[in-house]
């Protein structure tokens, strides 16, 4: 890519970056779902068994995949995003009870990924290809510690300059979402200040992120398509929203899908 020219492969909200940075889940692979379900599972496992007299019925209602999944624990580390949900209800979330559902979680997800695989997103795939063939650092980043199993199995991590995954947070002790911590090292690794590289990221959390470290443009992925989901997306932080990653290719004869 030539960054300022109108023959780069990205539509021209994207020509000023120098690199970009992808989040994994929800934007890369298709695991967002999985990881929805997985948390559903195990919140509404710990929620059935609080001791009575514990919390309220309010308190105690099943956990909703969609809008409470991107509030509280979509783009955190699995501790986080269990402390967070927990806060939220009015329940303690002290460390026991947050591990305990946070290894539930973990479990659930396991073997769900082993029951079915997740794919890469095909508009996803052509991206990374465009800007790996225009010579554009291309890095992912993500707090989960399953993100370069899953990059590798969809075939992705060939694609990538750089991963910092959940492994490497903890190795480093980087702070989770929205602390843009873990996305300022995927730049670092590229050599390429924060200002100058673009983030895409699905996660409210992780736009905020984004526009907490400097990163230029945020580009929210909306993959629902969702005007809510959108206008949240940009209360966060998000430059500009997308429905699918493909919509940032602006290649002469080629369509976004």
């Amino acid at each position: 890519m030539s960054p300022g020219t109108d023959r780069g492969p990205v539509v021209p909200a994207l020509r000023s970056a120098r690199a970009v940075v992808f989040d994994t889940d929800g934007v890369l692979v298709d695991s967002a779902r999985v990881h929805a379900a997985a948390w559903k599972a195990a919140f509404d496992a710990y929620l059935s068994g609080l001791p009575p007299g514990t919390a309220d019925a309010p308190a105690r209602r099943p956990f909703d995949a969609a809008g409470e999944y991107r509030r509280y624990v979509d783009g955190r580390s699995r501790r986080d995003g269990a402390a967070a949900f927990l806060a939220a209800r009015g329940l303690p979330a002290d460390p026991a009870a947050v591990e305990a559902v946070a290894a539930d979680k973990e479990r659930h997800f396991t073997r769900r990924l082993s029951e079915r695989p997740v794919d890469a997103y095909p508009g996803s795939v052509r991206l990374l290809r465009a800007l790996r063939a225009a010579g554009v650092p291309v890095a992912a980043a993500s707090a989960s510690r399953h993100a370069r199993g899953l990059l590798e199995r969809s075939g992705l991590l060939g694609l990538l300059d750089a991963l910092v995954d959940g492994v490497e947070a903890a190795r480093l002790g980087l702070p989770g979402k929205p602390d843009p911590a873990l996305f300022l090292e995927a730049a670092r690794r590229l050599g390429v200040p924060a200002g100058r590289c673009a983030l895409v990221e699905d996660a409210l959390a992780g736009v905020e992120a984004g526009r907490r470290g400097g990163f230029g443009p945020v580009v929210g992925v909306d993959r629902g398509a969702s005007p809510a989901t959108a206008e949240a997306l940009r209360r966060h932080g998000a430059d500009l929203v997308v429905a699918d990653p493909a919509e940032l290719l602006a290649v002469r004869g080629e369509r976004p899908s």
